[in-house]
C-alpha cells in the first residue's frame, strides 16, 4: 500500500467533515460510516489516524479550543483593557454564541458521560484558568479594578461555576433555574469588585438554549 504522503491533510479532512457532521446531527447520531462517507476514504485510514469516533470527537474540540484561545489570547493581551474589563469581555467570548452553539448541538450532557466531563474539567483547570483566567485577574488586583487575595481560586470558581453550573450543556436545565443561578452567580462577585458578569444578552443566550432540545447521551460503552 503506497504511504500517505500528506497525513496532515488527512487529518484535517477528517477534523473538518466530522466536525459538520457533529454539528449537524450531534455526537451520537453520527456514524463512523458517515465519516467515512464525507471524506471518501477507506476504514483503514481513518483509523490509523484515530482509533474511534470518541478520539475523533475529542479533536474536533481540542481544534474548536485552539481556535477560541486565540480570541482569548486577544482579550488576555490588550494593553488598552484594566484587569476587570479584560475579565468582562474574556467572558463574554468565552461564551460567544458561535462557540455554544456549536458545543450544545455537538454534547451529549456531561453529566451522562464521565469523559466527556473529566475533559472539560481538564481544560479548565490547566488551559483556561492558567492561561487566561488567572493572569487577568492578577492585572485587576494590580491595577487596583479586582479585589482579592486568592487570584488563583477566584479565577477557579468564575470558570468552575460558569462552566459547571450555569451551562446548560451539562444537564437539563429549565429557563427558571438559568435565571436563579444566574442572578446568584452575579450577586457573589460583588465583594471582589466584579459585577454583572452575566449581563442581559448573556443572560437571555443562555436560557435560549435551555429551551432548546438537545442531542441524545450516547452510551459511555459503545464504540463506534
Amino acid at each position: 500500500m503506497a504511504r500517505n504522503k500528506y497525513p496532515e491533510e488527512t487529518v484535517r479532512k477528517i477534523l473538518d467533515k466530522a466536525e459538520q457532521l457533529f454539528i449537524e446531527k450531534g455526537y451520537d447520531k453520527t456514524s463512523l460510516q458517515e465519516i467515512l462517507m464525507e471524506t471518501g476514504l477507506s476504514k483503514g485510514a481513518i483509523y490509523h489516524h484515530f482509533p474511534s469516533k470518541e478520539d475523533i470527537f475529542y479533536s474536533v474540540c481540542d481544534r474548536i479550543g485552539q481556535r477560541n484561545a486565540e480570541v482569548l489570547s486577544q482579550v488576555r493581551d490588550d494593553p488598552s483593557l484594566n484587569g476587570l474589563e479584560k475579565l468582562r469581555t474574556i467572558f463574554k467570548v468565552s461564551m460567544q454564541p458561535e462557540r455554544q452553539a456549536k458545543m450544545f448541538s455537538m454534547m451529549p450532557y456531561l453529566l451522562d458521560n464521565a469523559k466527556f466531563l473529566a475533559m472539560e474539567m481538564r481544560s479548565i483547570f490547566q488551559e483556561v484558568v492558567p492561561i487566561f483566567m488567572e493572569p487577568i485577574i492578577r492585572q485587576g488586583i494590580a491595577d487596583g479594578s479586582i479585589r482579592t487575595d486568592h487570584p488563583k481560586e477566584l479565577a477557579e470558581i468564575v470558570i468552575l461555576l460558569s462552566d459547571m453550573w450555569i451551562n446548560p450543556v451539562v444537564q437539563p436545565t429549565s429557563p427558571e433555574d438559568i435565571r436563579a443561578r444566574c442572578a446568584v452567580y452575579n450577586r457573589l462577585f460583588l465583594d471582589f469588585g466584579i459585577p454583572e458578569l452575566i449581563d442581559q444578552e448573556l443572560l437571555d443566550l443562555l436560557v435560549k438554549y435551555a429551551e432548546m432540545p438537545h442531542p441524545p447521551s450516547p452510551n459511555q460503552e459503545n464504540r463506534v
